[in-house]
């Protein structure tokens, strides 16, 4: 009887403490989940009295929303620019920092700031860098003989410039997971590949750094595409979704849904689908990278 009451005694205690983060776990996330699926099966706009069960009005409707599918094919091209360059520039910024000899606390400090920085104040900034008459970025391609354009107006540009933005702000995050994943390898690799004669920089790379830099690989591309997915602040601040919805991405357009016209439901299911998709990107880009990774 002694080591029953014992064993329920213990469970009782692991309950108690751990009740205080179930509950907070359910109150932040769970509960808010829940409620947004729920609330997209209704047809509730902001402000109504009443809640009508409408099943899957919305998400039919969404199939058939033209803003919708350009928001999807906008989002789509934006991670798909804005992650490969992020994670490719991000090593070789953390690369070259790791191969200096000085300043490399000042060298990390330089590009982790755009991280730290507020997007919302620095959209300001970059809305004057692509200015098409005074912009530094059409007055040195003036400068060289290249032709110039109005980056954030052209339909054609534009979202490149704003994925440009987003590659800016998130290299400094890849920068110090790489540096971190470069110092976590073993000094004895390097050692060993020497004693076999590999000198070269490019060789100590290949056959040591890249593969050990599995895990972090892993992890920056799943943090780099969850935050490029999450694309907004440069959206409202400079753009609007335009010109002519070239630039429309699906923060965006539930911010629109949900706090422009007030349709609060159809925001709802648009908040469930990109929930979705965000989750299956990274599951998918996590199993296909994890089985290429080595762990030591």
């Amino acid at each position: 009887m002694s080591s029953h009451a014992g064993a329920r005694a213990e469970a009782m205690a692991a309950w108690t403490l751990a009740l205080p983060a179930m509950i907070l776990k359910w109150l932040l996330l769970i509960g808010p989940a829940l409620a947004v699926i729920l609330l997209s099966f209704t047809d509730w706009t902001f402000g109504a009295p009443e809640v009508n069960w409408a099943g899957t009005d919305n998400y039919v409707a969404m199939l058939s929303d033209r803003v919708f599918w350009t928001s999807l094919r906008n989002t789509a091209i934006y991670v798909g620019v804005s992650v490969p360059v992020t994670v490719g520039l991000g090593l070789g910024v953390a690369l070259l920092i790791e191969s200096g000899t000085s300043g490399r606390s000042i060298y990390r400090a330089i590009y982790f700031m755009p991280v730290a920085s507020t997007l919302l104040a620095m959209a300001l900034v970059w809305d004057f860098m692509f200015h098409p008459s005074v912009g530094p970025i059409n007055q040195m391609l003036r400068m060289v003989g290249l032709p110039t354009t109005d980056w954030l107006k052209n339909p054609d540009t534009a979202l490149l410039s704003l994925a440009a933005i987003g590659v800016w702000q998130n290299l400094g995050l890849a920068m110090v997971l790489f540096l971190a994943g470069i110092k976590g390898i073993p000094q004895e690799l390097y050692e060993a590949l020497s004693v076999d004669g590999a000198e070269s920089g490019w060789e100590r790379f290949w056959r040591v750094t890249w593969p050990m830099l599995g895990p972090a690989l892993v992890f920056v591309v799943a943090i780099t595409a969850i935050r490029s997915f999450q694309v907004f602040d440069t959206v409202a601040v400079i753009t609007k979704g335009g010109p002519n919805k070239a630039t429309e991405v699906l923060l965006y357009t539930m911010y629109q849904e949900g706090f422009a016209f007030l349709r609060s439901a159809y925001a709802a299911a648009l908040t469930v689908v990109f929930l979705a998709l965000t989750v299956t990107m990274t599951l998918l880009q996590t199993w296909l990278l994890d089985r290429r990774a080595h762990y030591a």
